[in-house]
């Protein structure tokens, strides 16, 4: 019989790599007028690199916040929340936007692509906060369409895009 790991402790996988990813009973609660809506309630997940998750739940149950919190566009209300080693928890906000900028790719449901600029600009413009100059963004954006199948498509802007293309 196996023993069972400690209730704050995860289960060690065979063969599991460093996890990338770990969150520890991570809550966030937002303030509606004078209700407290609990939308993460004690989270605590690890994931490790080339690892793949769905996460799924009905309508409301916390699953656009808990990608938010990961995608460090939201802060846990409490909790641990561990990327690569470094604490989120305790980044400033400009550290958290080096994050976003650095080390994190993000694709809303909802596309959040600017209507007025082409597929390549799309691409690009997230590239503007990087140390690097033009040239380099647009090389970048550039291999990033072709590498999925959308160089011919670089000039098109959002609306002449099909779902899977956007």
């Amino acid at each position: 019989m196996e023993a069972e790991a400690e209730a704050d402790q995860p289960v060690a996988r065979p063969g599991a790599r460093k996890p990338i990813i770990r969150l520890r009973d991570v809550t966030r609660v937002y303030r509606v007028g004078i209700d407290r809506i609990h939308a993460l309630a004690g989270v605590t997940l690890e994931l490790c690199e080339n690892e793949y998750v769905a996460v799924m739940g009905a309508s409301g149950s916390g699953k656009s916040t808990l990608m938010n919190v990961l995608g460090c566009l939201d802060r846990a209300t409490s909790g641990y929340y561990e990327l690569d080693g470094q604490d989120t928890t305790r980044m400033s906000d400009a550290a958290l936007a080096r994050v976003r900028n650095e080390r994190i790719g993000f694709v809303f449901q909802s596309f959040e692509l600017l209507g007025q600029l082409n597929a390549l600009k799309n691409v690009e413009m997230p590239l503007i906060y990087s140390r690097n100059g033009w040239w380099s963004r647009r090389r970048r954006a550039k291999n990033v369409l072709e590498r999925v199948g959308l160089g011919d498509r670089m000039k098109h802007k959002p609306n002449q895009l099909s779902g899977g293309e956007k």
